[in-house]
């Protein structure tokens, strides 16, 4: 590779203000290097229980199984076919992965000022020694140069654990999985890579396969699942098991935050509408409230650290779900309403200190008005990073200025990456550590806070925040 050389700035994120960028700069000196602590996520199991396995081609990597790249190339026009997505019909889909490459290449100044393109800028140059900046001209070269050092055994999956100085990896998998990677993992002396319990499949009752899902409930837990009380006994025994596995945590996705407990003759009567296929919506959307009250109790018991992500109406292009089925960018967020949906369940658990219940959004405008006064309250809660849409340079300084006035900073998690890409991790908590650093060297310099404050704030947003959040002291050891 020949050109002007790809060179990233020191100073990235930090304020132009002299003062303030030499108070970010020593801030984050003293994090840069702390362990990577991953608490939740979506990188697959798998890839990291095989030793053998590698990150495949360049475009396996970077392209196909990105929606935050494939979202901004369709909204330019690019065809999801072309990018090398697999599709739900019989249309021709690229299989050339350095055509694919070309495409993106093409395309590549479309992330500029975003964080994609943050993220992309650190893996390319930082982690795989790119020079020149991505574009038409020269993509089959840097095709080349990453496809000689994926070969290489210092970019497998393993051996990149190591490198990225992750302490703890969270994965995230159905309640219904056998966790047979994980055991791998532990057989392997990787038990800091963790499952996370989640339920969607076999709480959504208009999940197209549900009662497919029931019977696999049924089948893994080992209980009879034919009505209500043998679903709750096998959802516990569900947690249990993924906790002997050393699960930390449950995860539980909704378009709001509705929560609500029916008695124990109305749950059992729409579980059986379910099982015969008669559930509707109203059905539904009653159903998960209450499961949720019934996890939020479950996770008091067990300990497990129970996370709330609201917000994302999915798949809001009918088009193209029918084409490629999901995750592939068509995921849209919506205004979200906390105090009144939320009453139920924290009126039962919210001072419950055996619970913690970590809240995400997509809607920012509820972060002052509803979620910082709830967390700045009920001892039971933390409030989740900034996600999806908002893990950005000006949505995570959004996030603090909003937030932290009236929660104050030791009443939020820290920060987590909850990505699938797993090259990406070091990435993305970079950026988290250079903005909230310069967010606070911006306090110090406003005179409210002193140095010394700041340099511990720092060290609890990079690190100590979520440890605590997830109620673990060290990678194998958990708060009792």
């Amino acid at each position: 590779m020949a050109g002007t050389p790809w060179v990233l700035s020191p100073d990235r994120c930090f304020a132009a203000d002299p003062a303030q960028r030499a108070i970010a700069r020593a801030l984050y000196t003293a994090v840069a290097d702390l362990p990577l602590f991953c608490p939740h996520g979506h990188v697959s199991p798998g890839l990291l229980a095989d030793p053998t396995a590698r990150l495949g081609t360049p475009a396996d990597l970077f392209v196909i199984p990105d929606h935050y790249i494939l979202r901004m190339l369709y909204s330019q026009g690019v065809a999801l076919e072309d990018l090398g997505v697999p599709t739900h019909t019989d249309a021709p889909v690229e299989t050339n992965h350095r055509r694919i490459w070309q495409r993106f290449a093409e395309h590549f100044h479309l992330f500029r000022a975003t964080p994609t393109g943050l993220w992309l800028a650190d893996e390319l140059v930082n982690l795989f020694g790119v020079e020149e900046r991505l574009n038409g001209a020269n993509a089959q070269a840097i095709y080349d140069h990453l496809e000689a050092q994926l070969l290489r055994p210092e970019f497998a999956p393993r051996a990149l654990l190591d490198r990225f100085n992750i302490e703890l990896l969270c994965t995230t998998d159905a309640a219904t999985d056998e966790l047979a990677h994980h055991r791998q993992l532990h057989d392997d002396g990787l038990g800091y890579i963790r499952p996370t319990f989640r339920p969607d499949a076999v709480v959504n009752l208009q999940h197209p396969a549900w009662r497919e899902q029931i019977e696999l409930l049924a089948g893994v837990s080992g209980i009879d699942v034919v009505d209500y009380d043998s679903y709750i006994a096998a959802l516990e025994q569900r947690r249990a098991f993924f906790k002997q596995r050393g699960a930390l945590a449950t995860d539980h996705a909704a378009v709001i935050p509705l929560t609500e407990r029916l008695s124990d003759k109305g749950a059992a009567t729409i579980f059986q509408r379910a099982r015969h296929g008669q559930a509707s919506s109203a059905d539904a959307m009653q159903f998960t409230a209450h499961m949720l009250m019934e996890f939020a109790r479950m996770s008091s018991e067990d300990g497990l650290v129970m996370q709330l992500h609201v917000g994302s109406l999915r798949n809001h292009n009918a088009a193209l779900f029918a084409r490629f089925g999901p995750d592939v960018g068509g995921d849209i967020p919506v205004a979200t309403e906390w105090t009144r949906n939320l009453q139920p369940l924290l009126n039962a658990y919210g001072a419950d200190k055996r619970l913690r219940l970590l809240l995400f959004t997509l809607d920012e405008s509820s972060y002052s008005r509803e979620l910082a006064p709830l967390a700045g309250h009920y001892p039971a809660l933390r409030l989740g990073p900034p996600w999806w849409f908002f893990d950005s340079v000006n949505g995570m300084r959004r996030y603090l200025d909003q937030v932290v006035e009236t929660a104050g900073l030791y009443n939020t998690s820290g920060f987590n990456d909850d990505t699938r890409a797993f090259a990406s991790i070091p990435a993305r908590h970079d950026v988290w550590r250079r903005v909230s650093c310069d967010w606070l060297a911006g306090l110090v310099v406003q005179g409210i806070l002193a140095e010394d404050e700041a340099v511990e704030m720092a060290y609890e947003c990079a690190y100590g925040l979520a440890k605590r959040a997830y109620r673990v002291l060290g990678a194998n050891e958990q708060v009792v």
